[in-house]
């Protein structure tokens, strides 16, 4: 379990994308373009057919990822052939985990995650309740474990979800689905402030869309910026319009450096300690 090295020194940029959209063969093509601009972690979903945390924008990418033959060995495939050096987590549903193998649990989904070289796992709908089994095999074969908190997660929930989180807490900066925003919620401060007492980092997602939302967020306080609707949106629009693969490469890395720089500007504002 390693994930939070990608936060050590500065704030990292997490890009999401759907394994496997538009097609497979591409969707190696704008993975690796992400890490080359400037990706710490890259966030891959295995598509579910009921994502129930997801927008318009990534409920559609799904689809196209189903519909071009995404599967979870597709997917461990994909993971393999990836050509990156940075930090791998599978963003899914608990109902995949659980039926992968030959033995119902979580147990033989994450042996074979580790296999290939995934870091962590975010499961949306996976209440923190009934996450032991799948807590016990992340820590049996090394992965991280990211749990999503909400604007409205607080008490014993909260607390659960402390005592078993690792890697890093992926805070909801709105409350809804994921989707790009043309403003950052002010509930995100409200939630960092939250969390300030967790020794994990706190990576915001949620609406975030360019460079200065990133900015603004890392300044508030964020260890690092989610973002996912944003760079789909280039590969939808991509895909739509029939542009060449390598062109739509060039416009998610462009996007992921301007990503990235916002959220190094947003570290170089925060106060800095007084020297004593």
């Amino acid at each position: 379990m390693g994930l939070e090295r990608a936060f050590a020194d500065e704030p990292a940029f997490v890009p999401y994308l759907a394994a496997g959209d538009p097609n497979y063969e591409a969707s190696l093509e704008y993975v690796e373009a992400l890490a080359r601009g400037g990706a710490d972690v890259i966030e891959l979903g295995l598509p579910f057919s009921e994502p129930i945390a997801e927008g318009k924008t990534i409920q559609n990418a799904i689809v196209r990822s189903l519909e071009a033959g995404m599967t979870p060995d597709r997917f461990f495939e994909f993971v393999e052939d990836l050509d990156v050096d940075v930090p791998l987590v599978c963003m899914t549903y608990y109902n995949l985990i659980y039926q992968y193998g030959e033995s119902e649990g979580p147990r033989p989904f994450v042996e074979k995650a580790a296999a290939v070289g995934i870091e962590g796992l975010v499961v949306p709908d996976l209440p923190a309740e009934e996450a032991g089994p799948l807590r016990q095999a992340c820590d049996e074969f090394g992965l991280d474990l990211v749990f999503i908190v909400a604007p409205t997660t607080k008490g014993d929930r909260l607390e659960r979800m402390l005592e078993q989180v690792s890697g890093y807490v992926y805070v909801q900066a709105r409350l809804g689905v994921t989707g790009a925003r043309e403003d950052v919620d002010d509930a995100t401060e409200e939630s960092l402030a939250r969390l300030s007492d967790w020794d994990v980092p706190k990576a915001v997602g949620f609406g975030i869309k360019t460079g200065d939302h990133a900015e603004r967020i890392v300044s508030a306080g964020a260890d690092g910026v989610i973002v996912g609707s944003a760079l789909v949106d280039i590969v939808a629009e991509g895909h739509e319009n029939g542009d060449p693969v390598d062109e739509v490469a060039d416009r998610l890395e462009a996007k992921a450096r301007e990503l990235k720089d916002g959220a190094l500007r947003g570290a170089s504002e925060r106060p800095q300690p007084e020297r004593t």
